[in-house]
């Protein structure tokens, strides 16, 4: 499975992203897609996922509320829309593929950046 993110960049406090990411290959496989982020000096955390066939979202406290989790599945695609957003949200967002539940998501996205300014 091979991912493409697309979507971050600069946004003043209290702004709004949309993330995407599309999936191709083996996409009939999935079992759930994900948002990771990873700020700069801190290690890689969960943001949200999405089970592919049902739509059953997950989300990190820290933004519930705030983001939320969506996918197409004709585009095989996933979208994450980031509302209210705040300088610690500032990261590197990245999208994966979980094919297995309960296993590690198997495949990562290149990364988008998105830069929250106060």
């Amino acid at each position: 499975v091979q991912l493409q993110a697309s979507g971050g960049g600069l946004v003043q406090a209290g702004g709004s992203l949309r993330l995407s990411c599309a999936a191709s290959g083996r996409t009939f496989s999935i079992n759930a897609m994900g948002w990771f982020r990873q700020a700069p000096g801190k290690e890689r955390e969960f943001v949200s996922s999405i089970l592919w066939n049902t739509g059953s979202t997950s989300y990190a406290d820290s933004v519930k509320g705030r983001f939320t989790i969506s996918r197409d599945n004709a585009k095989n695609t996933v979208y994450l829309q980031m509302n209210s957003l705040e300088p610690w949200d500032t990261a590197v967002y990245y999208c994966a593929v979980n094919m297995v539940p309960g296993q590690a998501y198997a495949y990562w996205g290149q990364g988008t950046l998105v830069t929250v300014s106060s």
